[in-house]
């Protein structure tokens, strides 16, 4: 778990009573001892006769159907904040088929015509003689290699497999995060069977053992063998411990808001709710640290819900968990980038608050949540830098300035290297102070104009020097020392741009960026046509190698 090699498994108790009048019990232990008669009885055989004597009653039909009940309902809730996969281990072939058909009548939905087809699969070996109604579940070696395909794919429809023996050892399906034991294990065998769900898998907090038998006992000890053997540490953490991490996270995160009434949300209506949303990422944002502190708080909440999911005290919290997680997807949202991780977030506050369509109208856009009124005119022009200006929310105007101006260097950066290197600096040292308390929020988001503005007024003299983009960057990267304008005068700079993009394009192979011979005899043609135009000697080793770097950010262009 240190190296992040596996994540932390986590052990729920959820025995399913057993009514047998004594009586039967009785008989059933006369007719058991009756089969075992005889000196010619083994130990094997008593003890396979014993097994089958638990297996009639950890099996009876009415035992199961309350056990299949109970994981349709546990399973269901653990899928709406948890995307993945979950294996039920039966002790029997038998228990595994009447499993299926107990669950097929609660879910018939789950239940597939075709090997590629439905949600739910009993995977085993079968035989001619077997009973007939096992025969729907029979598989060649290939059948099963496909389902273990579905059963591996995140994003397969085959969500839940039932199992006696197969699939228990070397088998790993990394988003498979809840396993229902219903069958006796002990020693390695019970090791290496909920070790299936400890695999690592993007942000999957942990997995969760199921317990529907009693391997708790069997658990400790074999926990002993574990240990003696080089291992350290618990296998499994009682679920009653990820309850107490969630209320701990749970009174942290809330906390955070002080006086700020979060809980209005839940009775508001919907313009409302939008309002409560902006005003709660407005009060984190003018905490110290806020946004990092809420984000990384209610990160643990979140994988601590996810963990707790269907516990009582975690579906009690569970809107509240879904606001919190909406506040933290409008900052995440903030953040440059492909906006991947954060549209994860609010998918999973989508699911997880109450009113689902007011949290997706009221989280996915940008602009709308920052009070925008204009997502489709240009970030640079005066009109939308004045209505940022404008906002009352004056920390989420930062944030929204810092990621779109963020991204406009970063975009910068691919095409023209020392001019995002510049706008780049000059944002990263106006942020700085502002989160160092030296600039209000009203004066960063002047600076932050200003700089907008800035950009702007570089593509106006881009246009009026009449340089091509490509020129344009070369110039820029010559111009890096202050020294070479003076010297040289602008209008020969430009002209040695001009030259310098013609010679570099024209003595490029398509992989000049790995053949080490192509760049020494490209940095001498460049030194020489330096030479040539009387760049400053002292400056021309920083100039060539500015130069070469901003040829490799054209050189997929070039070679096309």
């Amino acid at each position: 778990m240190e190296d992040q090699a596996t994540v932390r498994i986590y052990y729920e108790s959820r025995l399913a009573k057993i009514h047998l009048k004594t009586e039967e019990k009785e008989l059933l232990d006369a007719e058991v001892e009756a089969i075992t008669e005889g000196e010619e009885s083994t130990a094997k055989e008593k003890a396979k006769a014993k097994w089958t004597q638990i297996e009639a009653i950890v099996g009876h039909r009415d035992r199961l159907a309350t056990v299949a009940a109970d994981i349709v309902e546990h399973l269901e809730k653990r899928l709406e904040t948890l995307k993945g996969k979950a294996m039920i281990v039966a002790m029997s072939r038998r228990i595994a088929v009447e499993l299926f058909e107990q669950i097929a009548i609660l879910r018939p939905d789950w239940v597939g015509n075709g090997l590629m087809e439905g949600s739910m699969k009993v995977v085993m070996s079968t035989s001619s003689s077997d009973d007939t109604s096992w025969q729907r579940h029979h598989t060649s070696k290939e059948d099963r290699k496909r389902l273990a395909m579905r059963f591996k794919g995140p994003d397969d429809s085959l969500q839940l497999v039932i199992v006696r023996d197969m699939w228990l050892t070397g088998f790993d399906v990394p988003c498979l995060h809840t396993m229902y034991v219903d069958k006796p294990m002990r020693g390695h065998n019970l090791m290496q069977a909920i070790a299936r769900v400890n695999r690592v898998f993007g942000d999957k907090p942990g997995g969760l053992v199921v317990d529907y038998i009693g391997i708790a006992s069997d658990l400790k000890r074999a926990l002993v063998d574990y240990t003696e053997g080089g291992g350290q540490g618990k296998p499994t953490l009682d679920q009653s411990e990820v309850v107490a991490l969630l209320e701990e996270k749970h009174e942290v995160v809330a906390q955070m808001f002080g006086v700020f009434d979060f809980r209005r949300y839940f009775s508001a209506d919907t313009r409302e709710k939008l309002t409560v949303i902006l005003e709660a990422a407005e009060h984190v944002l003018g905490l110290e640290r806020g946004k990092d502190r809420f984000v990384a708080e209610v990160t643990a909440l979140s994988k601590a819900f996810a963990l707790a999911v269907p516990h009582p005290r975690a579906l009690e919290l569970k809107d509240e968990v879904g606001f919190f997680q909406a506040v933290k997807a409008r900052l995440v949202k903030f953040e440059p980038g492909d906006g991947s991780r954060s549209d994860a977030e609010i998918e999973q506050a989508i699911r997880q608050i109450v009113d689902r369509a007011v949290v997706s109208e009221g989280i996915i856009d940008v602009f709308d949540a920052a009070g925008i009124k204009k997502p489709d005119i240009s970030i640079l022009s005066d009109d939308f830098l004045e209505e940022i200006k404008g906002m009352q929310k004056k920390n989420l105007a930062v944030e929204l300035l810092k990621k779109l101006l963020g991204e406009e260097v970063k975009t910068r950066g691919k095409h023209n290297r020392i001019q995002s290197r510049k706008f780049s600096e000059m944002l990263e040292w106006a942020i700085k102070r502002y989160q160092n308390n030296l600039l209000t929020a009203a004066q960063v988001i002047e600076e932050l104009i200003g700089l907008a503005r800035e950009i702007r007024q570089a593509d106006d003299e881009a246009e009026r020097s009449g340089l091509s983009f490509d020129e344009l960057a070369f110039y820029d990267a010559l111009a890096d020392n202050g020294s070479a304008k003076a010297v040289l005068g602008d209008d020969r700079l430009r002209e040695l741009a001009r030259v310098l993009v013609e010679q570099v394009r024209q003595n490029t192979a398509i992989d000049w960026t790995i053949k080490e011979s192509v760049q020494a005899k490209l940095r001498v043609l460049v030194k020489r046509i330096l030479n040539r135009y009387g760049y400053p000697p002292d400056q021309q080793k920083l100039a060539t190698d500015n130069v070469l770097k901003q040829a490799e950010l054209f050189a997929e262009d070039w070679s096309v």
